[in-house]
């Protein structure tokens, strides 16, 4: 009995450190707040279908329904609005507009949509200057 267990032991431990050693190769990439595009087409094609996805957006969705619809966004900011634990904001900002050809997309490339308590009250420059 003791042998069994001692054996389950030494082959649990052997399936630990050879898991372990496989994922010792992963890689996880922390950006530098831009996103960087290899080609033209590339950024284009992600703005255009930003610009088209924003148009199924509607007031009152949850974050995770924006997020179905729009994918992960470019940059993000999020805070409690006046201390108040019960008014949180975030604001998701996704690349809709060509501004410079420099492989990088920037904050004043993308449209920001407003997500306060859960629920979208609005997107674009007025919505992103009320809050």
């Amino acid at each position: 009995m003791m042998n069994t267990k001692l054996n389950r032991a030494i082959i649990a431990i052997t399936f630990l450190g050879a898991a372990s050693l496989g994922l010792s190769g992963c890689v996880v990439n922390v950006g530098d707040g831009e996103s960087h595009w290899d080609n033209r087409e590339s950024w284009e094609k992600v703005q255009n279908k930003n610009r088209n996805n924003l148009t199924q957006l509607s007031l009152g969705m949850t974050k995770d329904q924006v997020m179905i619809i729009m994918g992960n966004a470019d940059f993000s900011e999020a805070y409690i609005q006046n201390g108040d634990t019960n008014k949180e904001v975030l604001v998701l900002f996704y690349r809709t507009q060509h501004t410079q050809s420099d492989g990088k997309t920037t904050k004043d490339e993308c449209t920001p949509i407003v997500i306060s308590n859960n629920a979208l009250v609005g997107w674009g420059e007025t919505a992103y200057g009320k809050i």
